[in-house]
C-alpha cells in the first residue's frame, strides 16, 4: 500500500475519533476529541518506545553483554544506511521481535530469548533486516499513533456509554450509546490492522533486500509462525493493542489474510519473498552476513545442546 493510501487511512482513524466525540458531546465533543487526539499523538511520539519496551521488560545490551547479537544488527544497520539503533532482549520463549521509536535517530530494535535461541545467523539477519525496514520506512511512528489513536477510539466510546445515553442533551441515547461502544472500536481495529498490514509486506520486501537473501526471512517467518501456535505470549496477551508491532502476530497462530487479521497470511509473505529471490536471481545473495570462523554455520549461537545465548 502507498504512503498516500496509509494517510487516508490515519485520517479516517482521526475522522472516526472526532465522530464519536460529535455522537457524546456534538460540535464541542469533536472539537474536544480531536485537541484529545493531538495530545495522545505528541505524547505517543516522544514516549511510545519507553512506554511498549517497558511494557516486555525489554533490557539494553550492547557488545559487551550480547557481542553476536549487537554485532549483527551494526552490520545490518550499516547496509541499510541507518544510524545504529539501541538493541534489547526480552525474556520471552515465543521466538518474535519488533522496532520502536519514533525515527531512525532514536529507534530500538528488540528480540525475544526465544528468536535468538531457535534461529540460525542467517534466519536471524533476516528478521533483524526487516525490522531496520520498518525503522528504515517510518513505520514505527506510523504504527505506534494507529495504536494509540484505536486505543483512545475504545475509551472514548466506553465513555460515550456513561455520558451519551440521553437524546435530550443531543446524545445518541442508550441504543446508540450501544451501538458507538461495539462499532466504533470494531471500526478502529479494521483500519489499524489494514495499516499494519500493508506495511508488513513492505518491511519484507525491504528488508530481504537489506539482508541480501529472501529466504533467509522466509525461513525464518515459517518457524515464528509454527512456535507462535506452541508457545504463548503472555505480555502480548496482556496488550493486544500492541500485536501488530511483532513480526508475527504473538497472539494466535491464525494466518488467515482478512480484515481481522493483524498481519498478512505468513504463506502469502513467503510467496512474495520466494518472488524477490527469483527476481533478484544471483544478485539475491549478496556478500555473506558477518561470515568468519567465529560464527559457524548452525547460528550465531553454534549447535551445541547448550546454547549460551546471545551474550556469548
Amino acid at each position: 500500500m502507498s504512503y498516500f493510501r496509509t494517510a487516508i487511512l490515519l485520517a479516517g482513524l482521526t475522522a472516526l475519533f472526532m465522530g464519536v466525540g460529535y455522537l457524546i458531546g456534538g460540535g464541542t465533543g469533536a472539537i474536544i476529541a480531536l485537541v484529545i487526539a493531538a495530545a495522545t499523538n505528541v505524547f505517543a511520539y516522544w514516549n511510545s518506545d519507553r512506554m511498549v519496551l517497558s511494557m516486555y521488560g525489554a533490557q539494553e545490551v550492547d557488545r559487551s553483554s550480547a557481542p553476536e547479537l549487537v554485532g549483527l544488527v551494526a552490520e545490518l544497520a550499516g547496509r541499510a544506511g541507518l544510524p545504529m539503533p539501541r538493541v534489547f532482549l526480552i525474556d520471552e520463549m515465543q521466538p518474535n521481535a519488533f522496532a520502536t521509536g519514533r525515527n531512525p535517530e532514536n529507534a530500538a530494535v528488540a528480540v525475544t530469548m526465544g528468536l535468538v535461541h531457535s534461529l540460525s545467523r542467517e534466519e536471524l539477519a533476516g528478521v533483524i533486516a526487516h525490522e531496520l525496514a520498518h525503522v528504515k520506512n517510518h513505520d514505527t511512528l506510523l504504527m505506534t499513533i494507529t495504536a494509540t489513536i484505536a486505543g483512545a477510539i475504545s475509551m472514548l466510546a466506553q465513555f460515550g456509554m456513561f455520558f451519551g445515553g440521553n437524546r435530550d442533551n443531543n446524545g445518541p441515547g442508550i441504543v446508540g450509546s450501544i451501538a458507538m461502544m461495539i462499532l466504533a472500536p470494531i471500526a478502529a481495529m479494521l483500519v489499524q490492522m489494514a495499516i499494519s498490514r500493508t506495511r508488513e509486506y513492505a518491511a519484507d520486501n525491504l528488508g530481504a533486500r537489506i539482508a541480501g537473501q529472501p529466504m533467509w526471512l522466509a525461513s525464518a517467518l515459517v518457524k515464528i509462525e509454527n512456535a507462535a501456535h506452541q508457545v504463548p505470549n503472555v505480555q502480548a496477551e496482556h496488550n493486544p493493542a500492541t500485536a501488530h508491532m511483532f513480526i508475527i502476530n504473538p497472539l494466535s497462530g491464525q494466518g488467515m489474510d482478512n480484515l481481522f487479521a493483524t498481519h498478512p497470511s505468513t504463506e502469502n509473505r513467503i510467496a512474495a519473498l520466494q518472488q524477490l529471490a527469483a527476481e533478484l536471481g544471483g544478485r539475491g545473495a549478496g556478500p555473506s552476513i558477518g561470515a568468519n570462523e567465529n560464527y559457524p554455520r548452525g547460528g550465531p549461537w553454534g549447535r551445541s545442546s547448550t546454547r549460551r545465548g546471545p551474550w556469548g
